[in-house]
């Protein structure tokens, strides 16, 4: 936001063209059950509404309020919604109403609407939710003739407001909705469990005790199926995939052999729907019951109910609510009387339409596929993220006996290099598993490319990594030493131990180290094997990738230490904070997490700016805060600019400020690099690891010639990185260019563009460029042959 308002800026309007929402009025509701981070969502077509020039109303509790009438549709102010970003559940309320499924209760809510001269609307809810506003939409032209014919509107009221147009965005915990990887609050919902979890397993540890935990899901198996990827689980239940028959069988043998291995606790995790293949429920107490019959375990139910529900939104939540919320009002500014209602969801990294009644049918056909016992097919309907995530659990949990593994003869190394990252482990555990389960014989190095050299390097068993996926930071220990000095003794370690492949999982050093040990292989053979680089860093700066395994934990430390300071200025007077975060000249950190916690102006590297701008954003904020808004946010990337320090920017605010608001500042340092990895980050080393060895497999035996590994190809140098939907294999002789070695980052950064949106929710003019907002698609069933390469976590 640097910059934003200073009067050289372009104005909006000239910008969005024909977007103006002038004359307009959008009223937005939510309905059915809720979830964490309806809020943001409320908050974002609230303000960009506002924004684009409409005038927009909070419809109170759901489509009751839209039947009710009188002051349950308000019209809403910039600062209706301040404060509410962080707060869980909806503030504008949310019932199941049963008078809007009558053709009375239709007609009453139309004329509610009319009255207003409401006609466009934003829905945030499940499928039931979305069906209704479709259904009012198609009744919409009857239900204006017929309030005509009753004398309730005039010809007028009815030319003015013959179309309906309807948005959808799906707040749902159990993410059952199809066409779209993640729904608002599957995220937070994740967090409420796995905070159990972690918090379960230390007292099952004690005790020896195996815990059956229920999970929400009546009808879909997402919450209880990552959950378990996430925490490594024994053993899970779902709907779309029942056991098959004798499992209980199957079930406590692989407990009682989990046990015999030094194993101290068992973790089971059911949804609330679990059956068996006939149809029978599948309950926590009868799976208590049947380990304690069996096995004599001492074995605990825990039911997390409506916990999951609560509780603040996620980052991820926010940050995906304000994106669908931002890109929904565009989506009726742009609908026509042809354009079939749809939802905004998100595929890989992207923001998408979908006719609405498309999405519907098929989350209907999950339902039917299970009814019918076709679950193969359910699984299939349910998309590739939900795929995925089965095929990756199977692949993990089940351990297979030594003679039913492939015998590879092959020996492939795993480490980490560069700062510590959340979600480091959770890969190096999936990658150990995967390798032994593929017949390799894996080794683990410890302290990077420094115990490399000095040969920190030994085998590591399946057993080995156990429990690792929720550890923090990085237990094989890491460094930042580069391999170039070094080059001759990781050769002769190399030579000695016979590695044939490299899986180094890391931030910038990682891609660096395998750039030097790629220019090498002219020198030295060794180096000639398959290497691949996961990237992990918090500050989210490697070339190649939208997204690194612990930035998601860091933004989460980010946003909840910025809800906190927000908190602790309640009650006093009206108050601004400057925050510094990391991430080197990276500015993710700070950007997604100003747009997370509400920022009013976030300093970056890669946006210069100069005093003036400075004094911009304080005249700003002070005009802001003359109103009822009590308190400021400012971020600061710790690079941004060597002269503006955060001391600087500090005494700048205090004093221009003086009178208006005071200031505080506070540097977040290592606490962003710290704590247990978030559930997305579990999940998404867990996932890339997976990918990463079936590739160093692949290669290993195309590169296989004459009784010796051979690959000296660029191909064969790898990092695995998120492109906006797609998962993708890109040789590190290729990023290269793509570089600023300087200043340690892409030189192209997809995160940018939410800049513009930030700056809109803080209410600064700016251009928001739209040509990347989404087009109207189609939910696809037939996928492509190359689906393997899906990302959806």
């Amino acid at each position: 936001m640097a910059g934003a308002s200073a009067p050289k800026r372009q104005d909006t309007r000239k910008f969005f063209e024909n977007l103006s929402g002038a004359g307009k009025s959008i009223a937005v509701l939510t309905s059915g059950g809720d979830a964490q981070g309806m809020n943001a969502a409320v908050r974002a077509v609230v303000r960009m509404g506002i924004y684009v020039g409409a005038k927009v109303y909070f419809i109170h509790e759901g489509y009751q309020g839209m039947v009710d009438g009188g002051d349950n549709i308000k019209e809403a102010k910039w600062e209706s919604v301040s404060s509410m970003l962080q707060v869980g559940g909806t503030v504008i309320g949310s019932a199941r109403c049963k008078d809007f499924r009558t053709h009375e209760g239709r007609l009453k809510a139309a004329h509610n609407l009319v009255q207003r001269d409401i006609t466009n609307l934003c829905v945030i809810g499940g499928d039931g939710s979305l069906t209704g506003a479709n259904l009012f939409r198609e009744e919409w032209s009857s239900l204006l003739e017929e309030l005509l014919q009753q004398g309730l509107i005039d010809g007028e009221a009815t030319q003015r407001n013959s179309e309906l147009h309807i948005v959808g965005m799906v707040g749902s915990i159990d993410n059952d909705f199809c066409g779209t990887d993640m729904t608002i609050g599957t995220d937070s919902a994740l967090h409420r469990i796995i905070e159990v979890v972690d918090a379960i397993m230390t007292t099952a540890q004690s005790h020896q005790r195996t815990f059956v935990l229920e999970v929400m899901g009546r009808h879909c198996g997402y919450l209880a199926l990552v959950s378990a990827l996430a925490c490594g689980a024994d053993w899970v239940f779902i709907p779309e995939m029942p056991p098959e028959d004798g499992w209980e069988d199957n079930m406590c043998q692989k407990l009682s052999e989990i046990r015999s291995r030094g194993s101290r606790l068992n973790i089971i995790i059911v949804a609330e729907g679990a059956t068996d293949r006939q149809g029978q429920h599948i309950t926590s107490d009868f799976v208590k019951d049947l380990v304690v019959c069996r096995l004599g375990f001492d074995t605990r139910v825990t039911i997390l109910g409506h916990v999951q529900r609560g509780g603040t939104p996620s980052a991820f939540d926010r940050i995906l609510a304000s994106r669908m919320g931002v890109e929904a009002v565009l989506a009726l500014l742009e609908a026509s009387a042809n354009t079939p209602a749809c939802v905004v969801s998100l595929v890989g990294n992207q923001a998408v339409r979908l006719p609405l009644m498309e999405c519907v049918q098929m989350t209907q056909e999950v339902q039917k596929a299970m009814d019918e016992k076709k679950f193969d097919e359910a699984v299939r309907l349910r998309g590739r993220s939900f795929e995925n995530n089965l095929s990756t659990y199977r692949l993990l949990s089940f351990r297979k006996a030594d003679s039913e593994l492939p015998n590879s003869s092959f020996n492939v190394a795993v480490m980490n290099v560069g700062a510590p990252a959340a979600g480091m482990n959770a890969a190096v555990r999936s990658a150990v598993r995967v390798g032994i389960t593929e017949g390799h014989k894996m080794f683990a190095v410890n302290d990077g490319f420094e115990g490399f050299y000095k040969g920190q390097i030994k085998e590591i068993k399946w057993g080995d990594v156990g429990g690792w996926t929720g550890q923090g930071g990085s237990l094989l220990g890491t460094k930042r030493t580069l391999p170039g000095k070094h080059l001759d003794k990781i050769a002769e370690q190399m030579r000695i131990h016979n590695i044939n492949a490299l899986l180094v999982v890391g931030g910038f050093e990682a891609f660096e180290s395998i750039l030097q040990l790629h220019v090498a292989r002219a020198d030295y053979e060794e180096f000639c094997i398959p290497m691949c680089i996961l990237p992990a860093t918090i500050s989210n700066n490697v070339p190649g990738t939208d997204l690194s395994l612990g930035a998601d934990t860091s933004l989460n430390a980010i946003v909840e230490t910025c809800d906190r300071i927000k908190q602790s200025a309640s009650g006093t007077k009206r108050r601004v904070f400057i925050i510094e975060t990391m991430g080197g000249y990276c500015g993710y950190l700070a950007t997604v997490g100003g747009l997370a916690a509400g920022a009013d102006t976030v300093y970056i590297y890669e946006e210069p700016f100069d005093i003036r701008d400075l004094q911009a954003n304080v005249e700003h904020l002070t005009e802001k805060m003359k109103t009822s808004i009590q308190r400021g946010l400012v971020l600061r990337n710790e690079n941004c600019n060597e002269n503006f320090t955060t001391d600087f920017i500090y005494q700048l605010y205090s004093e221009e400020g003086r009178g208006v608001f005071d200031c505080r500042k506070n540097i977040l340092g290592h606490m962003q690099q710290g704590g247990a990895p978030s559930p997305f980050d579990r999940n998404f080393g867990t996932k890339i690891a997976a990918k990463a060895m079936q590739w160093i497999t692949r290669t290993l035996k195309e590169s296989y010639k004459g009784g010796r590994v051979f690959a000296n190809s660029e191909d064969t140098a790898c990092l695995l990185g998120m492109r906006r939907r797609t998962l993708v294999f890109q040789p590190v002789a290729q990023l290269r260019d793509e570089t600023d070695f300087v200043h340690r980052i892409p030189k192209e950064q997809w995160w940018l563009k939410l800049r513009p949106l930030m700056k809109i929710l803080a209410k600064y003019k700016t251009s928001y460029d739209v040509s990347d907002s989404g087009q109207l698609e189609h939910v696809t069933r037939v996928r492509p042959k190359d689906s393997n390469t899906s990302t959806a976590i």
